[in-house]
């Protein structure tokens, strides 16, 4: 009898291959760090230290959040309703200022403990103080993609930006190796980075073979900023740096035009949507469905939680679908199916981690998911596809599992004491609260 550490069983498995290959009555085998097996028959041939019965219920791969500032979980409802420059400089960065390591820290745990328990398994974060997000991440036990947030101006952690980029790269050297954190040079944006800084960055993240991550062509404002600056727009900017590349990724891309999208797919540039920020400051509506015909990576984000306010994935799905189909007056676009692999392995691919995550596959790390659809809004189910992106919520996820680790059992969150987390987090907003007032 072969031995492994888990078995997943009792589920339909929604792989999310290449051939969307679904296993009805599956079971699934975890040894390691891995997955090890996956069938329909045979599962007596294999003994588990651990069994999980799924219940009927829906196997997949754990979701990919591909952008978010995660410890902005502790400004949830801070500033809405504004456009988003004025929710930036009004509101954003002058608190930002105020912010510590320990801010950090616990909203990341807040941030981490909410993603869990809604099914994302892994995150791409864009913050300050990144050493605290991977000290909470790896407590959560959350696979990550992260970078410290380098501006023009100076940083409340690092100083001016040449000490930006030695801690960047101390962060690059520390993580290299480990089996859940990766590290990305971060620019924040082209109006608060000078072309020298994009320059540099692009360098640095090329030296290590590391992607690049930015805000780009979020709002209307920013394209005509550097048009204004430069004499481009936004992918004209980047082009003529020799910064666009398969190593870029581009969050948000609200505002391109076809020339913009032909190039980005000629470069490999890798884009993350995120159409629930992008609705609620008004931003605009990214053209994904032409970056998808024209062969274009599309992960899904949820931003932050300033400008969402939640970091659910499932609502994001639901959200993408819904806003393509109204905007383009067509009920065919962005089907279920082509949502949910945003979520999974075309997010995957997005953050440059398909090896590793994104789908259910031998050899394959051990990120699994298990939603109950034994619940009257998920019955009946013609279409498992359909109801994960038009009728699930994050909290029909019973069961985490992430890099082989049971981190959420029945809704129990295993690696952080959630009570403790959201206590912490509740008196950190008593600062921020204090912070405005002043």
């Amino acid at each position: 009898m072969e031995q492994v550490d888990i078995i997943v069983a009792n589920g339909t498995i929604l792989t999310m291959d290449d051939k969307n290959s679904i296993l009805e009555g599956g079971f699934l085998c975890i040894r390691g760090d891995a997955i090890f097996h996956l069938g329909t028959k045979g599962q007596d041939a294999f003994e588990a230290q651990k069994r999980i019965d799924a219940k009927e219920g829906l196997i997949l791969p754990g979701l990919l959040n591909g952008h978010t500032h995660a410890a902005m979980s502790l400004f949830r409802g801070l500033a809405d309703d504004l456009p988003l420059m004025e929710w930036l400089n009004n509101y954003i960065f002058p608190v930002e200022r105020r912010i510590d390591g320990d801010f950090v820290y616990t909203g990341t745990r807040l941030a981490c403990a909410e993603m869990i328990m809604s099914g994302t398994t892994t995150f791409c974060d864009m913050y300050l103080f990144e050493a605290e997000a991977v000290k909470a991440a790896r407590e959560a036990g959350m696979r990550c993609l992260v970078g410290e947030v380098l501006y023009d101006f100076p940083s409340t952690n690092y100083g001016p930006i040449e000490k930006g980029f030695e801690y960047t790269e101390s962060l690059i050297k520390e993580w290299q190796d480990d089996p859940i954190v990766s590290i990305a040079v971060e620019p924040h944006s082209l109006f608060t980075c000078s072309p020298d800084l994009l320059t540099t960055a692009n360098e640095l993240a090329l030296e290590y073979g590391v992607p690049m991550v930015i805000h780009l062509a979020e709002t209307q404002s920013e394209v005509a900023e550097v048009k204004e600056r430069y004499g481009k727009n936004p992918i004209e900017h980047l082009h003529s740096l020799g910064i666009l590349g398969p190593h870029l990724i581009a969050d948000h891309c609200v505002h391109l035009d076809s020339k913009d999208i032909k190039r980005m797919a000629e470069y490999g540039v890798r884009v993350i949507h995120n159409p629930e920020s992008n609705m609620k400051l008004a931003s605009g509506v990214a053209p994904v469905p032409e970056l998808l015909a024209r062969g274009v990576t599309v992960g899904l984000g949820t931003d932050g939680c300033a400008s969402n306010n939640n970091l659910d994935l499932f609502t994001e799905m639901d959200m993408a679908a819904k806003l393509h189909k109204v905007h383009n007056m067509d009920p065919t676009s962005m089907d279920a199916l082509t949502v949910l692999r945003m979520a999974t392995i075309e997010g995957a691919r997005a953050l440059g981690l398909e090896r590793l995550t994104g789908s259910l596959e031998v050899g394959k790390k051990a990120d699994v998911i298990v939603v109950d659809s034994q619940r009257p809004h998920l019955t009946p189910m013609y279409n498992p596809y359909s109801n994960l992106v038009y009728s699930a919520r994050g909290n029909d996820v019973v069961h985490s599992i992430i890099n082989g680790r049971h981190v959420m059992e029945d809704r129990n969150l295993l690696t952080l004491n959630l009570t403790e987390v959201m206590a912490r987090a509740r008196e950190e907003s008593l600062r921020v609260k204090e912070w405005l007032s002043d």
